[in-house]
């Protein structure tokens, strides 16, 4: 999809003032120039346009809220003085992957006094001896260079920010989960223990039919040991009586 086309799409039936972010990723430049962009777009506070097909950034409209512009994977090789003229609130540059090779190619930026973060990653300029510390020597309004500040340290959108709220503690929903998790076990537990004693409790009650059972025995035998004696008894009263 060619660039005019991609960017009227991204309207979505809003108008370009209304537009406070724009992605162009992938789409195409017909002519290496930023292209179906005006200085409608008095809003436009964040543009991407990543592997465009971009040579030149001479045909950027004025965007003055303008403070993230994502250009990377490109063939920009200089030119960057018309980002001071149309752009002079950056904050933030993306210019990895583009044909940028000396520190004179970045020396406009100088301009840009809100600039705090730039990325020139897989640009032939990061080849230079001392890169890092020139850039920032000639930059000195920038914290962050291709991710990190002069301390090696990672830019605060990075993944280190995650890490850090991982070791916070956990949330409250969590929390709950845990609390659940916990009470769950507990109430397995007992319902086990329950099981256990009622398995218990029949046996001590088989045991005590057992006994019952082994009581009845006992008194009938006794009972038909009795009845015996009397039979006995009885005929021991008729001998007599034939006796006689």
């Amino acid at each position: 999809m060619d660039m005019k086309k991609r960017v009227s799409v991204e309207l979505r039936s809003r108008s370009p003032a209304e537009v406070e972010e724009l992605v162009l990723d992938n789409c195409r430049s017909s002519d290496g120039e930023v292209e179906g962009l005006t200085e409608e777009y008095t809003e436009l506070e964040i543009l991407s346009m990543v592997n465009v097909g971009l040579a030149s950034l001479s045909k950027l409209p004025s965007l003055p809220k303008l403070h993230k512009l994502e250009v990377s994977d490109n063939t920009i090789s200089g030119g960057l003085d018309k980002l001071v003229e149309k752009c002079p609130n950056l904050t933030y540059l993306n210019l990895s992957g583009n044909k940028i090779k000396e520190l004179s190619g970045v020396e406009p930026l100088q301009s840009l006094k809100n600039l705090k973060s730039l990325d020139l990653y897989s640009c032939e300029v990061t080849t230079l001896e001392d890169y890092r510390e020139a850039v920032f020597e000639l930059l000195p309004q920038l914290t962050y260079l291709d991710g990190f500040d002069q301390d090696d340290n990672e830019a605060p959108d990075s993944e280190g920010d995650h890490d850090e709220d991982d070791e916070a503690g956990p949330t409250r929903d969590e929390d709950e989960d845990e609390e659940e998790s916990e009470g769950d076990e507990v109430g397995l537990s007992y319902l086990m223990k329950e099981g256990i004693q009622d398995e218990e409790d029949d046996g001590d009650y088989v045991e005590e039919e057992e006994d019952e059972d082994d009581d009845v025995a006992g008194l009938q035998g006794e009972k038909r040991k009795r009845e015996v004696e009397d039979e006995d008894d009885d005929d021991d009263d008729d001998d007599d009586d034939d006796d006689e």
